[in-house]
């Protein structure tokens, strides 16, 4: 056992393990209070639903154009300074949460947050392929969803408790969090010297010739719109579902028990399916993660037990948890030499689909009911396979090779 620990903290570079830990610890302070800002805005200044979803609208804007500058900034500037800013700035933004008393800082404070983690995703992903052999990155981007989702899963917990009765003070221990974090890789930057690495602002990239550059790339503009297919999908999950099921008796703690079957496979099939993608190329990978959201939605259109939902869930999940590392590799291997961390940031522009997504569903469901949402979110996903197919079309033979396969830890 000890020689497995020894061995898997020896195989990765010290600032993979930071941003891996801090990944979860983002996560985990997030979900510790963002989940309870609409209760928080109801309560505090006693606004209505719609100024509640503006605020928290614009926040999910700002994050979907911010990326794209911040992973351009970064090829430009350096990782460690774009993410130093952006972990910063995100202490300061949480902090003020708890201070502030008016709508206008609200919504300030809301597009920071948005700012804050557009910059520093991109520039996290894109130092973790600077710093991890090619053979070794599914492994480590999957281990990043992984403590993602375990953040997730525990923030909210916390939060329930601090964000419905000591209201301010889950944002100012939000915040607290976040600093430490920032105080960790302000550490390891201090440790390490990442200044020669490849991105980390050797190459002369502005944003005209980043535009110009990805805007010529169709390959990846094809990956782009799968991407938000799979995001418009995926948003189905974490609203609609909700309401469907919500109906049924007992739909309330059937969402709950869902949620936990949907952390528990992240968990423990992540290392098996990684280690079975490893062997694939990441487009076989998506195209066969499509089916099995595909499939799950299906089992959610027919389920009409908890065991019924329960099954379509874990299905569901596993094409989550093969299509979510597979997407940062595509980008990995699709970038320019000097252009990482633009190209990764252009995985913010699916959260387009995470915006609309719940309207149109809701529309959906509303109109015909849930047997067609779900079978028309199944049909979507293939929607995003054939945009996969149209992208590796223009790639060439980029993506022909399969990874080499991580050695066992």
């Amino acid at each position: 056992m000890m020689h497995r620990i020894t061995a898997y903290f020896r195989a990765y570079h010290p600032i993979v393990h930071s941003i891996l830990l801090g990944t979860c610890m983002a996560r985990f302070a997030s979900g510790m209070s963002m989940p309870f800002l609409s209760l928080y805005l109801a309560r505090e200044l006693s606004l209505s639903p719609v100024l509640i979803g503006a605020t928290i609208g614009l926040g999910m804007f700002c994050e979907m154009i911010g990326g794209f500058i911040g992973g351009t900034l970064s090829d430009r500037f350096g990782r460690k300074r774009i993410m130093m800013t952006a972990l910063y700035l995100w202490a300061l933004v949480f902090s003020c949460y708890a201070f502030a008393t008016e709508f206008w800082m609200f919504l300030l404070l809301t597009a920071l947050q948005g700012l804050s983690r557009a910059f520093y995703e991109p520039v996290g992903q894109a130092l973790l392929s600077d710093l991890t052999r090619p053979e070794q990155r599914y492994r480590v981007f999957t281990l990043r969803y992984t403590y993602n989702n375990l953040g997730w899963a525990i923030g909210p917990i916390i939060g329930a408790l601090l964000g419905m009765s000591a209201g301010a003070a889950a944002f100012l221990i939000t915040g607290g969090v976040y600093l430490i974090y920032a105080f960790i890789m302000q550490g390891m930057f201090a440790r390490f010297d990442i200044s020669q690495l490849q991105g980390a602002g050797k190459e002369e990239v502005t944003f005209r010739k980043a535009a110009r550059t990805v805007w010529g790339d169709k390959a990846l503009l094809m990956f782009i719109l799968g991407s938000i297919m799979g995001t418009l999908c995926y948003s189905q999950i974490t609203t609609n579902l909700s309401q469907h099921v919500g109906g049924l008796q007992g739909g309330i703690t059937l969402f709950g028990v869902l949620l936990t079957v949907n952390a528990a496979v992240v968990v423990l099939l992540q290392l098996p399916l990684s280690s079975w993608a490893e062997k694939r190329t990441p487009l076989q990978t998506i195209w066969i993660g499509n089916l099995f959201y595909a499939a799950g939605f299906v089992g959610f259109a027919i389920a009409d037990s908890w065991a019924g939902m329960i099954a379509a869930m874990a299905v569901f999940t596993i094409g989550e948890v093969l299509c979510f590392p597979a997407g940062s590799i595509l980008l990995d291997r699709l970038a320019p030499e000097g252009m990482r961390g633009t190209y990764f940031g252009t995985q913010s522009f699916k959260y387009f689909g995470t915006s609309i997504g719940p309207w149109l569903g809701g529309t959906v469901l509303v109109g015909a009911g849930a047997e067609a949402l779900f079978l028309g979110a199944a049909l979507v996903a293939q929607v995003g396979t054939l945009f996969y197919w149209l992208g590796q079309r223009r790639a060439g033979n980029l993506f022909g090779q399969q990874q080499q396969k991580t050695p066992s830890l």
